[in-house]
């Protein structure tokens, strides 16, 4: 592993190729958001912070190769030698949200270092008439600000917001229509639907782009392309900045492969001034 690898993409490639449990995938994004943290928390911090039992953690270590937890940990300190984080203790707790937020954002930035991912699901999604784009739940508005963009650009969004027993039956009607991907956001706590809805799409011949909070989310055994961005648990419902702004990369990068994108904006714009739209 490179030492200039970020200590969160160093976690993800000793945890690649491993075939993990739901809880072990649980502890390994624990230790992807506190990266910087991980090769001085003890197995019961670890299990605490990932809210796991200790034993869990051991399991895990083993899953991994090594002997126990200890013998993880004097391998994380040895491969990614730092200080702890700065110690943010005079903060108050809604301080201490924004802070980790900012973290998320910052490995977002660390990982969008090698922009081929997303490049490559721009043109997978700039490719499908029409395009579907799922979120359901607590991903439902990242689905729904991502729609009402795209179709600025895009010529046929559809945008599947709301489950129920419609939700197959619709995703049928985009594949007699045309579509060659479907877009999901997918994010805590992750709906059963989804994972049926994305299974389902994959049957029916589509590729399945996800933005989900972690390489290791249940969506991932169902995604022909993961694309992670953590979300914030500071407080007592979860932010979802870093999943937000993932979507407007990947929006970006959408545009890029749609050679009518730009005069799809101005001749909005046009038609947005004649009609009075905004207060300038």
């Amino acid at each position: 592993m490179s030492g200039t690898e970020s200590p969160a993409a160093r976690l993800q490639a000793l945890f690649e190729g491993h075939r993990l449990t739901p809880t072990q995938r649980r502890i390994a994004h624990s230790m992807v958001r506190r990266a910087a943290d991980v090769p001085f928390l003890s197995s019961v911090e670890l299990a605490e912070l990932a809210g796991v039992s200790q034993p869990s953690v051991t399991r895990f270590a083993v899953a991994l190769g090594f002997d126990g937890y200890p013998a993880l940990r004097r391998h994380l300190r040895e491969v990614a030698p730092a200080e702890p984080a700065a110690d943010t203790g005079s903060h108050n707790e809604y301080q201490q949200a924004v802070e980790a937020e900012i973290e998320n954002l910052r490995h977002l930035a660390e990982v969008l270092a090698d922009p081929g991912p997303v490049r490559r699901a721009g043109r997978v999604l700039a490719g499908s008439r029409p395009l579907p784009v799922l979120g359901l739940r607590a991903a439902a508005a990242q689905a729904h600000g991502f729609a009402y963009f795209a179709a600025k650009v895009h010529p046929d969004v559809r945008l599947l917001n709301e489950g129920g027993t419609m939700l197959l039956d619709r995703i049928d009607a985009a594949v007699r229509a045309g579509a060659s991907a479907l877009l999901c956001f997918a994010l805590p706590r992750h709906p059963r639907e989804v994972l049926d809805a994305l299974v389902h799409a994959k049957e029916a011949g589509l590729t399945v782009v996800t933005v989900a909070d972690s390489p290791f989310a249940p969506v991932a055994k169902v995604s022909d392309l993961l694309l992670p961005a953590a979300v914030g648990t500071a407080l007592v419902f979860d932010t979802a900045c870093a999943p937000m702004l993932l979507g407007r990369v990947l929006l970006e990068a959408m545009c890029d492969d749609l050679p009518d994108a730009q005069a799809r904006l101005e001749d909005f714009d046009t038609r947005a001034a004649a009609r009075g739209l905004f207060v300038e």
